[in-house]
Parts: structure tokens; sequence; C-alpha cells
């Protein structure tokens, strides 16, 4: 994977990243020797359409600054999933919203196997997010 900054980061981000892509795009940072925030996590999965609405909301409650789900796009091995994932994050949206959470902290975005700038882009847009928004607060009245 690619090298952290070491300078001290705030608020966490998770990167769900595809195995066939994203993630050996991440990989492609680490060889290239580059860096990114601190605060950025990566975890490998199959494909991000998989986890459910609820996930991501759990998420921001247990401190989760920001989301960035790193798939395939349409080069998605399975047939239909991209469509079906970016259909999910409408949902997602609007239950963030109804929480209270800006939706700035989620992000689809398709990152292919060497798309070394890319993967840093993204990791850095939202890193500037999460510095600006700082950690999520919940609408009290939509947790009842």
């Amino acid at each position: 994977m690619g090298t952290r900054t070491s300078a001290k980061a705030q608020g966490t981000i998770l990167i769900l990243a595809t195995e066939s892509c994203a993630y050996p795009g991440a990989d492609s940072v680490g060889q290239a020797h580059s860096s990114y925030p601190a605060n950025a996590y990566i975890l490998k999965v199959k494909a991000p359409v998989l986890f459910p609405e609820r996930f991501y909301i759990d998420c921001f409650r247990k401190g989760v600054s920001g989301i960035i789900i790193m798939s395939c796009g349409e080069e998605c091995p399975y047939e239909g999933a991209y469509k079906a994932l970016a259909k999910r994050v409408d949902a997602i949206y609007a239950l963030m919203k109804e929480h209270g959470i800006d939706i700035r902290r989620l992000r689809l975005t398709a990152i292919c196997t060497v798309c070394n700038r890319a993967f840093l882009n993204e990791v850095n847009q939202m890193n500037a997010i999460v510095q600006e928004l700082g950690p999520p607060v919940f609408d009290q009245a939509a947790e009842a």
C-alpha cells in the first residue's frame, strides 16, 4: 500500500476498494512511493454493492468522518453491480440527509489498477472535506 504521511491527521477516512480494480490501484500508489494522509484506511472488498445502506450510517455513528467507495465503475466484473451501487449510494445520501450528515462525507468513484493520481486526488479531496467539516454530528431527532 501507499506510504502514509507523518503529519498528524484528524478524522478517519474509510476507503472501500474493490479487489479487482481499486485495491491494485492503491497498491500502485505504494509502489510509486507516493504518500497519502495517515487518516485513510483501506478495506479490500469483493464488491461494495454488498454493503447495505445502514453500514454507512453506522460507520459515521462510530466516528468515521468520510467514506470513499472506490469501485471498478462500468468495468465491474459483476454484471449490473455498478449501476446497483450507484442506486444504493443515492439511497445512502437520502439517509445521510435524514440524519443531518453532510453528503460530501461519502463519495463514489471509479479507480483503475494503475490510477495513482486519481487515487491520491480522491483521498486528498476527502481529507480536505473531513478537515473542513470536523467529526460527523447526528441529528438527534432522526436518531429517535
